[in-house]
């Protein structure tokens, strides 16, 4: 599928000079997005088999899924009797909740895996029936299908401080799950005393273990990054809100490694630090690799950059139902994953087709050589060096 302007009203047809084909392909589209019998379950297939093939060639011992949700705008189009009523009556629209595999080997994504999109209707899901739920509520039914996806190797599932609720880290573990969570400020037990995390932090900056791991870009500019690592016991009880009304539930305690990750520049201004969350096997990854896991994360939201501003432009497309909308979000998330291998592949024949397309794509850069190339399809993430 080529990619429109915002301002055009529906798909292109390929440049042929044939203004009749470009009319068939557009109504041809049309027929395929809005046709009950072309199913999410079996547009996610494609993209599942190339994962596959993709976590062959993975070297670690595990395959990193990133999950988070976006939400879809459609200000003015009131020809829409679908969007979903999200955060509040004004804030309406569509939400994507999307499962993206991550290669921990180099942090470029392979392929979504499983999506949903929540409308007014209820959720469409590319794993049939899914019912409508809170965000972290929604995840342990995606781990549980995880096992249908056949990657070849466990999955360390990484999701951003929406998830740090104490109840799920106890039901995933339960499950047999594996995640890594940035946390929020919280008491746990560390050597049989119940201390806060940052308490945590200050014994271990005092005691030296602080490591350098390298540097990492920061706001465009290379800045220091440390690690440090302990082993903590998340002791208290889980908190439940329903109606206005918290409700405590107990639960085991859970030990958990806990990964101390700091952004410090060169005057050793402390820029950013994170309390990383996951019952990850050492002899998977050592707390460096789970820091660079958890900077990976942030290739989701690539995802959703390209998706919706600055690639397929998703938020002006003209179809009128979220099953249209869904479908056609499928196909293009393929061009996305091809696109993603091509990135990846470093090949003579495969450079000057990179060439090619940044050429046909109009977007102006310093330069069109093979590392310019390279930035552009990384999106707005950085990587570890």
């Amino acid at each position: 599928m080529r990619v429109a302007s915002p301002q055009a009203a529906g798909v292109i047809g390929l440049p042929d000079g044939n203004l009749g084909k470009s009319f068939a392909v557009t109504q041809a589209t049309w027929r395929f997005l809005n046709n009950d019998r072309v199913t999410f379950e079996e547009l996610i297939v494609p993209l599942q088999d190339f994962a596959r093939i993709a976590c062959a060639s993975v070297s670690a011992p595990f395959v990193l899924v990133a999950h988070d949700w976006s939400k879809l705008s459609y200000p003015g189009q009131k020809c829409r009797q679908d969007l979903a009523q999200l955060s509040s009556s004004s804030d309406v629209g569509y939400e994507l909740a999307c499962a993206l595999a991550i290669n921990p080997d180099d942090g470029l994504p392979i392929a979504p895996l499983e999506m949903h999109l929540k409308t007014a209707k209820g959720m469409l899901s590319t794993r049939g029936k899914v019912e409508v739920a809170a965000h972290t509520d929604q995840v342990m039914a995606t781990m549980n299908a995880s096992a249908s996806w056949n990657l070849g190797k466990p999955i360390v599932h990484v999701i951003d401080r929406e998830a740090d609720s104490v109840g799920h880290f106890r039901d995933w573990s339960a499950a047999g799950h594996k995640f890594l969570v940035r946390g929020d400020e919280r008491r746990v037990l560390y050597q049989d005393t119940q201390v806060k995390l940052s308490d945590v932090s200050s014994q271990l900056e005092a005691q030296g273990r602080y490591q350098s791991a390298g540097t990492v870009l920061h706001e465009n500019r290379p800045v220091h990054l440390e690690i440090a690592e302990a082993e903590v016991t998340l002791y208290r009880p889980a908190r439940k809100n329903s109606n206005g009304v918290r409700t405590d539930i107990p639960g085991v305690p859970l030990p958990v490694r806990l990964v101390l990750t700091r952004l410090i520049d060169d005057q050793k201004q402390v820029l950013a630090h994170w309390y990383l969350l996951s019952n990850v096997p050492s002899e998977w990854a050592d707390a460096k690799m789970l820091a660079n896991c958890y900077y990976w994360r942030w290739k989701i939201e690539t995802y959703f950059k390209l998706l919706k501003s600055s690639g397929t432009q998703i938020e002006a497309w003209q179809q009128e139902t979220a099953e249209a909308i869904f479908r056609r979000l499928l196909v293009a998330s393929m061009a996305m994953v091809t696109v993603w291998h091509l990135m990846a592949t470093n090949e003579p024949k495969t450079n000057e087709f990179k060439k090619l397309l940044m050429s046909l794509s109009g977007r102006q850069t310093k330069d069109h050589g093979h590392s310019q190339l390279q930035g552009c399809w990384r999106g707005s993430g950085h990587t570890f060096r």
